[in-house]
């Protein structure tokens, strides 16, 4: 009994040596890349990309590499000996950190109960909202001078506890260090409460109606339920609300006392760069604001994976 032969296979399916043709092999790239999120779209990301490079990257590494090029010579590292080894230069790490790490905390705590209250449907939502937004259209100089007004030793407050007796002379408010935190504490909270107010919206609140449900009351639901399930998005908004209060300059010149308690790191840098002219040092200032940065964010971060490890919420705030 004669075998038939296999049917021929049609022409243009193979090339040359039984090889695939290339727009088959073209075709089979890009579908295992668009299985790896690979694709056209990521056309999209090259304009931000590039200005990332030009307006971060580069002047990041350009600022690295004129830190290691001290003015007076003495090696790579003279700039960072010479900060560390200076007790008033290298105060202003614990004096920045003093200041950053309480607002930060402060806007990001106070955040979580107005922003759980206010993501319900009620009359006057809106108006309670840009309220406690407005802040953020006003700016540090502004609010710094709004700050000297009513807390200076003539401002509307000293002069009312005066009026009423409740104090001898003028409270100190301003030009110290408290001064400076309270206009972080004004300038972050929009910040921080919209942020939290994002990812609050973003949890499903049939969640919590099935905790009640099963008996949890309030303070359960909001400790067993909602925190848990916002400890990704608080953590980001610390960060966020660290990051903005480190780098006070502003505040700490004209509601502080620049030249000691609040001689933050900005601070220095200015003086290094624009008092000294020595830019070299500026860069080293900076590059060490940077560091410091990254190692709050680092441990908030390491501490948010331990505390949470379950998915993203998805919603407005993920």
């Amino acid at each position: 009994m004669a075998v038939e032969a296999p049917p021929a296979r049609p022409p243009g399916k193979r090339g040359k040596h039984g090889k695939p043709p290339p727009e088959r092999v073209r075709g089979g790239l890009r579908h295992r890349l668009a299985e790896r999120g690979v694709d056209r779209v990521l056309l999209l990301l090259v304009p931000a990309v590039l200005v990332v490079g030009v307006l971060f990257l580069y002047p990041m590494m350009y600022g690295v590499g004129l830190s290691v090029q001290p003015k007076s010579g003495g090696g790579m590292f003279a700039n960072y000996q010479a900060f560390f080894g200076d007790a008033y230069q290298r105060g202003t790490i614990t004096k920045t950190l003093r200041l950053a790490l309480p607002a930060a905390l402060f806007n990001v705590a106070v955040s979580v109960p107005i922003a759980y209250r206010l993501r319900g449907r009620f009359r006057g939502r809106r108006l309670l909202t840009a309220v406690l937004v407005l802040p953020v259209t006003l700016g540090t100089v502004l609010v710094a001078d709004g700050i000297l007004r009513y807390l200076g030793p003539r401002g509307w407050l000293n002069r009312l506890l005066l009026d009423i007796g409740l104090i001898d002379q003028p409270i100190r408010l301003i030009y110290n260090y408290w001064g400076v935190l309270l206009s972080l504490v004004i300038t972050g909270f929009p910040f921080a409460f919209l942020l939290v107010l994002a990812y609050l919206s973003g949890i499903d609140p049939n969640l919590e109606r099935a905790a009640a449900t099963l008996g949890a009351g309030p303070w359960q639901r909001m400790r067993r339920v909602t925190l848990p399930l916002l400890a990704p998005g608080l953590a980001t908004t610390f960060v966020l609300a660290f990051v903005l209060a480190f780098s006070v300059f502003p505040s700490a010149n004209l509601v502080g006392e620049p030249a000691g308690e609040t001689r933050v790191m900005a601070i220095a840098a200015y003086q290094a760069a624009f008092e000294k002219y020595d830019y070299s040092m500026a860069s080293t200032i900076a590059v060490l604001m940077g560091v410091f940065e990254l190692l709050v964010i680092s441990f908030t971060l390491l501490l948010r994976g331990r505390l949470y490890a379950g998915p993203a919420m998805g919603g407005k705030g993920s």
